[in-house]
C-alpha cells in the first residue's frame, strides 16, 4: 500500500465520499491483488475494491491467476462483473483515473473524469470533452492521518471501535477532507 496511499489527492478522497453521501457505491479499482484492493478499501471507507485474483486450493495460493487481470480491458471486465452482481447502472456510474491504461475503463461508464492526466489521456479526456481535474497529492494530511490512526489503535479498544464503527464526516473534517 506504500505506492498507492501516496498517490492519494484529498479532492479524489473528497468527490468518493461524496458519491457515498449521494448514494453511489464506490469502488477502488487496482491492477494489485484483490485482497489489497479490499484492505485499501477498507481503510478509506469504500464500499469495495477490485483487484485480480490469484487462484487458492485448501486456503494455499496456487501462483496462478483466476479471473482476468484487472488491467485494460480485464477491468472492465471485472467492473462489469461486479456492477451486474450490485445491480449498478454504468450508465449513470463514475470513473476517475490519471492513465491513458485505463481507456476501456473510462469508456464503460456514463461520466469519466481524467485527474491529473497523463498526456495520452488528457489529449482523449480532451477530445471526447471529459471533465479534467487537477490535484495536489495528500502527504502531509495523509501523514498525520496514519499517526492519528496509530494514536487511536494504541488505546486500548481503539483497534475495534475504529474497524466497527464507520464515522461518517467529523474526521474528514479534522483532517481537511470536509
Amino acid at each position: 500500500m506504500g505506492g498507492i496511499l501516496p498517490a492519494l489527492y484529498p479532492e479524489t478522497l473528497r468527490a468518493a465520499y461524496e458519491h457515498q453521501d449521494a448514494g453511489r457505491p464506490v469502488y477502488i479499482v487496482t491492477a494489485a491483488s484483490h485482497e489489497l484492493a479490499e484492505m485499501l478499501a477498507r481503510l478509506l471507507w469504500f464500499d469495495g475494491g477490485i483487484g485480480t485474483r490469484s487462484e487458492t486450493r485448501d486456503g494455499v495460493y496456487t501462483g496462478r491467476p483466476e479471473g482476468p487481470f484487472v488491467y485494460g480491458e480485464g477491468k472492465t471486465e471485472a467492473i462489469r462483473r461486479v456492477a451486474e452482481q450490485e445491480g449498478i447502472d454504468l450508465s449513470a456510474s463514475y470513473a476517475y483515473s490519471d492513465s491513458v491504461s485505463d481507456l476501456p475503463m473510462l469508456r464503460l461508464v456514463g461520466n469519466p473524469v481524467a485527474v491529473n492526466p497523463d498526456s495520452g489521456l488528457e489529449q482523449v479526456a480532451r477530445a471526447e470533452g471529459w471533465r479534467i481535474m487537477r490535484f495536489e497529492k495528500l502527504g502531509r494530511r495523509l501523514r498525520f492521518a496514519g499517526a492519528a490512526l496509530a494514536l487511536g489503535l494504541l488505546g486500548g479498544g481503539g483497534g475495534y471501535a475504529f474497524a466497527r464503527f464507520k464515522p461518517r464526516h467529523a474526521w474528514r473534517r479534522r483532517i481537511g477532507l470536509g
